[in-house]
């Protein structure tokens, strides 16, 4: 017995650890790239989680409907009790046989039986079963089109940290730069060779530089926030991202010449599908005439006495098969009203499909537009910094010199800024400019990572 017991508290001891060790939680890698930053999107952002519940809902709806072609099995059970009159009936006149007594004795009657019913045919399980393939098929497109959103939102979200990122770190890049013009410029102050508007002129610019600091690390929280957001991430998770900007620079190029295909986007699938549930309606509805056939059977046990003490020592059985057939003859004009509805809402989605054709178009231009004057832009920006770098350094040499003045330092420490800004700017625009035309053209996908 005490054995008996140090198990049984062993077990209550344990099981909650074995509960947390059937459902471990989704961990946060320490380091997270944008291929890991989508996956971990694709399991934790609630958009897609609901949508796969909607999946799994419309399963369970499927099998509700699909149920109607199995046998339905009904036990129907009853006893009563007359305390004024009696049942005369068949069975009584029986029971007045093998009881001696008249059916106007007995007062206590029961029932004990099994009915089945098998559907043969039927409109409304007909329909749940022709409808099955088409709405498994419409959910599952929902929740693709949840991943491609997550895919494009978490993608731009994360170009636009890094954009974040880089502007910071040029940005203290150009503070140290200041900051040693500001020590020469106080130098040569110092040293009678200047007057003092040059050092105050760089402590100008390295106060700027220092504001401009602090707004973009504040900027670089808000957006870190936003990823977050939409990767499903909670507030109080660390997020520590890598990247390499040299394989996003090669991966800036896109094809242009890719043709127009409203098929390949989700949204117009899901119409189509749609559509089919449509007529699907409408069939249902045409044919809403037929009648509806079924095979039925039941076996049941009579019991009768006067006695209630008596009433189950005899029982009296009865069996039957048969089949029901219903013929819908007039329903008020019903049917034909709800087939017309049906057709309208085929109209309908007629409709929805051209005006999303056309949606798709004006995305897929604006798209290409966007993409082409980005790239172009990229590549200009691209050659300035170089440019911007080797001015800068020439006049620098030249102010040490004596040469050039201060303000043709600060002029060059400045073009130098912009450039590396306005270049990483161009990148990470060219990038989500790239993610906006794979997702007009349809080729946006987790399978595409």
């Amino acid at each position: 017995m005490k054995i008996f017991h140090r198990i049984l508290i062993l077990f209550f001891l344990l099981s909650p650890l074995s509960l947390l060790a059937q459902a471990p939680a989704d961990t946060v890698p320490t380091a997270l790239g944008l291929r890991q930053c989508i996956e971990y999107a694709l399991r934790n952002q609630p958009a897609v989680r609901q949508a796969s519940i909607d999946e799994a809902i419309n399963e369970r709806d499927i099998h509700i409907g699909l149920a109607g072609w199995l046998p339905q099995v009904n036990s129907a059970n009853s006893a009563s009790h007359y305390f004024k009159g009696s049942p005369v009936n068949g069975g009584a006149a029986a029971a007045t046989g093998s009881s001696g007594t008249t059916a106007a004795d007995i007062r206590n009657i029961s029932t004990i039986g099994v009915q089945a019913t098998q559907t043969i045919y039927n409109n409304d399980v007909m329909l749940a079963s022709r409808a099955a393939r088409f709405s498994r098929q419409y959910y599952k497109q929902n929740t693709q089109s949840s991943q491609i959103d997550v895919v494009a939102d978490v993608s731009k979200a994360f170009f636009d940290v890094l954009l974040s990122d880089k502007q910071l770190q040029i940005i203290r890049e150009d503070i140290v730069r200041l900051q040693r013009s500001l020590k020469d410029a106080y130098a040569r102050y110092q040293a009678g060779v200047v007057d003092k508007t040059d050092y105050k002129q760089a402590t100008i610019s390295l106060n700027n530089s220092i504001a401009q600091r602090k707004s973009t690390e504040e900027a670089y929280k808000s957006k870190l926030a936003y990823l977050k957001q939409v990767m499903g991430l909670t507030a109080e998770h660390e997020l520590n991202l890598v990247y390499d900007s040299t394989r996003y620079e090669a991966e800036t190029h896109a094809d242009t010449m890719q043709v127009l295909d409203f098929s390949h986007r989700i949204e117009y699938q899901q119409l189509l599908s749609q559509k089919n549930l449509d007529q699907l309606n409408v069939n249902y509805y045409k044919y809403g005439f037929l009648p509806s056939l079924s095979a039925n059977g039941a076996y049941n046990l009579a019991y009768f006495s006067s006695k209630l003490g008596d009433l189950y020592n005899t029982s009296y059985p009865q069996a039957y098969v048969g089949l029901t057939l219903n013929i819908p003859i007039f329903t008020g004009t019903r049917r034909l009203q709800n087939l017309a509805k049906a057709r309208l809402q085929i109209d309908r989605t007629d409709l929805d499909l051209l005006n999303l054709r056309n949606s798709i178009n004006t995305q897929y231009v604006q798209a290409l537009a966007g993409y082409k004057s980005n790239y172009t832009n990229y590549q200009l920006l691209k050659q300035n910094v170089d440019l911007a770098n080797d001015v800068y350094k020439v006049v620098s040499l030249q102010y040490r010199e004596g040469i050039k003045t201060y303000l043709d330092v600060i002029v060059a420490q400045s073009d130098l800024r912009t450039a590396e800004l306005n270049y990483f700017n161009a990148l990470f625009q060219v990038l989500s400019a790239k993610i906006d035309l794979q997702k007009a053209l349809g080729n946006l996908s987790p399978a595409n990572l």
